[in-house]
């Protein structure tokens, strides 16, 4: 976009903004989009307002967890789902001088629902970027471009249909929007092989707080190095990314073995821990823990070893062999498949499941839940594993996924990226209580529950800070009440960025000094700094 048409856009507004001074704030913003766009859209194509047939399920579409769509959550008075790059830059460029608060949804996976909600900022409009979605594949670059609202899973199966020998190491739940997915980091299967889908990030288009859209080029580096891993919804708006490929065997390998207590499953894991970040860096073997009821009617603890290999069953056999075979693995257990086969495979899809679905971004999980990470640097003894053991024999419906990490994420750089957590990790612990009903004695009593298990492994995982990864947004941690506090936003964002926190408050305070892009844990302005700079700027 050329400079100039930001001028342009915003003149325009100036010069009808008296002429609405008896409009309702959606009425001024609907025709603000539309004198301001270079496409014209009736209302009911792209906007939907409490008062639509439509609203309510819209709102849902997307949004993963149902705690954020209870009654008493504020709903926002507009949702405006642009068609072009361009609707998004109107979009914040009216909501700047009509001074309307926007949320920004790409994916709604966002665990505290941050994209889609506010508990802040009233009112507020959702712009969700669903419809931008396309997805450009050059096999002979090894890249990509992908719009915000294409899913991981959109991306893989686009990919795979060009290349049987090209993958891109992403998420593992494949609805998720790639937009935001980015922006925290995105870990998945191949990221002992491969880094972080951040990792892998060549170009970037953004829509800033005046509303121009740069790309990496035109945003500098310091913008670019924020962006990928420093959290979503602080410092614009990602209208698509660029990816680097990477190789992938034309047969890999999966596998799942179930271990209960009584199987063994507290000495399994304890090694487990003692292998999972040195193990060949070709396999990454995740643990499921779940309850579930024995044959006996009697409740035991059950850890799921899913895993991923990129190569054959016989290698793989070998390295399993060598490094951990107090799991037992055997031929029968292993399954050979394509890479994208595998993507279904480990999203949880039933087998023979047609690629095909993952065009239709549907998620496999929909509930009520609390959620909270850590990240594990010494193995949990096995006296801590009995007593985390009883803990989540006393909950409903619990669930641990261990994520393992080592190979490549110990070799980058703790300051590559914002994303902090690399050498010495040796597993990420992701916690979950879910429930079944919008009764608030039912979320009191489960989100009572995990807070108390967390308090219990503080003395096992890491410590100063206690590391959080920021795609597992935790509310908990801390909030910005006022929007804006650099000191509130510390508490927090220690846990998920560690140093690099205060790299990113300072590209914040240069990008959007305003502080329009903003939500309970957004990245702080520092409001000093801001001053200092203008000041040099004069002298």
């Amino acid at each position: 976009m050329r400079p100039s048409s930001s001028i342009i856009l915003t003149l325009n507004i100036i010069l009808v903004f008296t002429s609405w001074a008896n409009a309702q704030p959606i009425q001024k913003f609907y025709q603000c989009i539309n004198l301001n766009s270079e496409l014209s859209i009736p209302f009911s194509t792209a906007f939907s307002s409490p008062d639509n047939a439509s609203f309510s399920s819209i709102l849902q579409s997307s949004a993963q967890n149902l705690r954020c769509l209870v009654p008493s959550v504020p709903k926002p008075q507009l949702i405006f789902t642009p068609l072009v790059e361009n609707h998004v830059q109107a979009a914040v460029i009216c909501a700047k001088e009509l001074n309307i608060h926007l949320r920004v949804r790409s994916g709604g996976h966002d665990y505290e629902g941050l994209s889609y909600i506010s508990e802040t900022e009233q009112p507020f409009i959702i712009l969700d970027l669903s419809k931008l979605r396309s997805v450009t594949v050059d096999i002979q670059d090894s890249s990509a471009w992908a719009q915000a609202g294409a899913t991981v899973g959109e991306l893989y199966y686009r990919i795979s249909q060009k290349s049987k020998t090209h993958g891109f190491p992403a998420g593992l739940c494949t609805s998720l929007g790639i937009g935001g997915h980015i922006t925290g980091g995105a870990y998945g299967t191949m990221m002992r092989k491969y880094g972080l889908g951040a990792d892998n990030v060549i170009d970037a288009r953004i829509v800033d707080a005046s509303g121009r859209v740069l790309d990496r080029e035109s945003m500098g580096e310091d913008l670019f190095w924020a962006i990928r891993g420093g959290g979503g919804a602080s410092f614009g708006i990602i209208t698509a990314w660029k990816v680097r490929l990477v190789p992938v065997p034309a047969t890999v390998t999966v596998f799942t073995v179930p271990k209960t207590l009584e199987q063994n499953g507290t000495n399994i894991l304890y090694k487990w821990q003692q292998i999972a970040d040195k193990i060949d860096e070709d396999l990454f073997i995740r643990v499921i823990i779940q309850v579930v009821n024995q044959k006996t009617g009697q409740k035991t603890v059950q850890t799921n070893y899913n895993a991923l290999f990129l190569g054959r069953t016989d290698r793989l056999l070998n390295v399993m062999e060598n490094n951990f075979p107090e799991l037992g693995l055997t031929k029968k257990d292993c399954i050979e498949m394509s890479w994208i086969e595998s993507v279904l495979y480990i999203a949880g899809y039933p087998s023979k499941t047609p690629p095909e679905i993952l065009l239709q971004g549907k998620s496999l999980f929909k509930n009520y839940f609390k959620a909270k990470s850590d990240f594990v640097r010494r193995p949990v003894p096995e006296i801590g594993l009995d007593g985390l053991w009883k803990r989540l024999l006393e909950e409903d419906s619990p669930l641990m996924i261990l994520n393992p990490y080592g190979g490549m994420m110990s070799k980058i750089s703790e300051s590559e990226i914002p994303f902090p957590h690399r050498k010495g990790v040796i597993y990420k612990i992701q916690y979950l209580t879910l429930w079944n009903d919008d009764k608030p004695e039912s979320a009191a009593k489960h989100m009572d529950w995990i807070r108390r298990l967390y308090n219990y492994m503080a003395v096992y995982v890491s410590m100063l800070p206690r590391e959080a990864y920021v795609n597992y947004r935790d509310l908990d941690l801390g909030m910005n009440k006022n929007g804006s506090s650099f000191i509130e936003a510390s508490l927090w964002g220690m846990k998920y960025f560690k140093d690099n926190f205060n790299r990113l408050v300072r590209v914040k305070t240069k990008v959007d000094p305003d502080n329009f892009f903003r939500h309970e844990q957004s990245i702080p302005i520092l409001p000093l700094m801001h001053e200092r700079t203008e000041t040099s700027m004069v002298h």
